[in-house]
């Protein structure tokens, strides 16, 4: 028992340290490199929770993909942090009323055992000792609730094509393929006969 204790402060104390260093850190890279700290260790707090297919998603799509896309992004780009640190204080207001809010959500969930201390049993339902972590949410996303996992899946659709077609740029100069030209070419379209004399060129 002792163990668990020891891995889980470990990894949440790292997490939090790290998240911490996301904001506060003034290289946009080492934020990034924080970022994927923080997601190590709290993936480490999903497996001891017993949700390692949740840990494998947060390394798999979040370290390999987003921040790594994140780190790309901002090594790649020549962005000028000093110009867009300015006039930040004016968004402070807002940020400290979502702070205050997370943080009101972050308590009731912390004391719902003084509030409701039924409500935790009441929502957690047992996973049968036979089934993995993993077909057990195969089976609630697939069965209960396939209709609004096919709608996030076709919002998600949408959101992708309306940025292809919103960032998308045609550049007249760019020669295209027309597949109908091609189909509707004839031999007296497509070659051209020169008569070349012999010892010249065209």
């Amino acid at each position: 028992m002792i163990l668990p204790a020891l891995f889980f402060y470990l990894f949440a104390g790292v997490c939090v340290a790290s998240a911490f260093m996301v904001i506060a850190a003034k290289n946009p890279v080492h934020s990034v490199l924080y970022l994927i700290l923080a997601f190590v260790n709290a993936s480490g707090l999903f497996v001891l929770m017993g949700a390692e297919f949740l840990a494998m998603i947060l390394i798999v799509v979040y370290v390999g993909a987003v921040a790594v896309l994140f780190l790309f992004v901002v090594m790649m780009l020549d962005v000028d942090f000093a110009e867009l640190r300015q006039g930040v204080l004016q968004y402070l207001p807002v940020g400290v009323l979502v702070g205050v809010v997370f943080l009101a959500e972050l308590l009731l969930v912390a004391g719902a055992w003084v509030i409701a201390p039924g409500m935790p049993q009441a929502i957690s339902a047992p996973t049968p000792s036979t089934m993995t972590n993993t077909e057990a949410l195969g089976r609630v996303l697939y069965t209960q609730y396939v209709y609004y996992f096919q709608a996030a899946g076709l919002v998600l659709l949408v959101a992708m094509i309306g940025a292809i077609v919103l960032t998308l740029r045609h550049n007249p100069k760019a020669k295209r393929q027309n597949i109908s030209d091609q189909v509707a070419r004839t031999k007296e379209t497509a070659m051209e006969v020169v008569q070349v004399k012999s010892g010249q060129g065209i």
